[in-house]
């Protein structure tokens, strides 16, 4: 049988689509801009002939019918991230999280350590071979399909054809729908007066030629504008934003000088504007992997001068980094913070930076803190910690004592906050 005919023998409703998924299965959903809801609304009209059907992803984007109170005997969460979608039931105790590397999150499955029943992919539609890509997230989806038991998957023809190891055969797939709609988009806000320094500093740490891993948001804005000039950047990342995108345009990141997949950007999964998306279709400057290879330490040192910039909720004096919660509040995941920090740490000439703005909620609250909230979880040791960032300055943190440590942090907390840490610090003999 050729492809093509069964790709059609494989066409179904979404009903019929998510037929296959029974009481007590394990569901990997791909997630991020892949979030298929073509099959997550099917599935969720299955509730009352379903029973303790467990849901592994990472983010989820969107509106999500399996977090309302009352599904939990349903459908349950085991969220390996953590986002808007779960966060709520999460920390209700209707759902579940897994702290995890992202890099590990693959090996979950193939271990059987996680075994995967149904695999529900969003996928772009097939090329004249037959093969259909995982479009703008390959992440852990990859993994899921190759050993789940069952994929189903809503083919969208406004996926794009993302290149890279980021492909499925028709004939590994056993039940698709077809669906044409838009996929979510992130929209790129101006970034604040605050981000606008915090960029500044970091692009001072930033050389020409230097590989650069960027999440979303106003800090990575700040840090592309104000790399204006430099020449020959490369991207090895999770996440390509449009920020990325436009800094190819202006001819800023070439990959020119990248010692590890020269001249390619390596990602894991895209989240940005229809711009974006259609910039990303079928371009050969794009590869996108799968986080065990994206975001492995060592291949990440791999690229020389590897710049790694992550964020935080909390950092405390001592050098420790809060990031996937709010005292005992979990609010998103390890995800691949530490993944990118200890390969940069390790990678010739690298920068490991954490930055965040001096403070929250308006001012009221320092996030340079005496000690990390009740409750709250250590995502990347102070053993891991090379440089922090705010808009006060750079605090560098390597090979330094606890004092030192104590003394470059307070001078990157806002000024008003400085008197209390240092009293803090004193008390506990921090200072002399």
């Amino acid at each position: 049988m050729s492809w093509v005919d069964d790709y059609k023998k494989k066409l179904v409703t979404a009903e019929e689509t998510v037929s296959v998924i029974g009481s007590g299965d394990r569901v990997y959903i791909s997630g991020n801009a892949a979030t298929p809801y073509f099959l997550m609304r099917a599935l969720a009209s299955r509730k009352d002939e379903l029973k303790d059907v467990e849901l592994s992803h990472v983010l989820l984007l969107g509106d999500d019918p399996f977090s309302q109170p009352g599904m939990e005997d349903h459908f349950r969460h085991n969220s390996l991230f953590v986002g808007p979608a779960d966060r709520k039931a999460i920390n209700e105790g209707r759902a579940d999280y897994v702290p995890i590397f992202l890099h590990q999150i693959p090996d979950l499955f193939y271990s059987g350590e996680m075994p995967i029943d149904v695999a529900m992919l969003h996928l772009s539609p097939p090329d004249e071979h037959g093969f259909m890509s995982y479009g703008v997230e390959v992440l852990a989806s990859k993994a899921a399909a190759e050993t789940a038991k069952t994929v189903i998957a809503q083919v969208n023809e406004k996926m794009p054809r993302v290149l890279g190891d980021s492909f499925i055969h028709v004939s590994r797939v056993h039940k698709i729908v077809e669906v044409s709609e838009g996929l979510p988009q992130l929209e790129k806000k101006p970034f604040s007066e605050v981000e606008r320094k915090i960029g500044h500093s970091i692009a001072d740490l930033v050389d020409d030629g230097s590989t650069l891993q960027l999440g979303i948001g106003g800090i990575p804005d700040a840090v592309l504008f104000a790399l204006k000039g430099r020449k020959d950047l490369g991207i090895h990342t999770e996440m390509v934003s449009d920020g990325v995108m436009e800094a190819i345009e202006e001819g800023i990141i070439t990959g020119a000088k990248k010692t590890f997949h020269p001249y390619k950007i390596i990602l894991t999964f895209f989240l940005g504007s229809e711009k974006l998306y259609e910039f990303a279709d079928n371009n050969p400057v794009f590869e996108a992997h799968p986080t065990d290879y994206t975001n492995h330490p060592f291949n990440v040192y791999r690229n020389d001068n590897m710049v790694a910039i992550n964020s935080a909720i909390e950092v405390d004096i001592s050098g420790q980094i809060c990031s996937d919660s709010i005292g005992t509040y979990i609010y998103s995941g390890f995800g691949g913070q530490v993944d990118f920090i200890r390969g940069a740490a390790h990678s010739k000439g690298g920068k490991p930076i954490i930055a965040l703005p001096s403070t929250a909620k308006g001012g009221e609250l320092s996030r340079i803190v005496p000690f990390l909230k009740k409750g709250a979880g250590v995502v990347t040791s102070r053993a891991d910690v090379k440089y922090v960032v705010t808009e006060y300055g750079v605090a560098y943190l390597h090979g330094k004592n606890l004092q030192e440590r104590t003394k470059a942090l307070i001078n990157i907390a806002h000024p008003k906050f400085r008197p209390d840490l240092t009293k803090e610090a004193k008390e506990r003999n921090l200072l002399r």
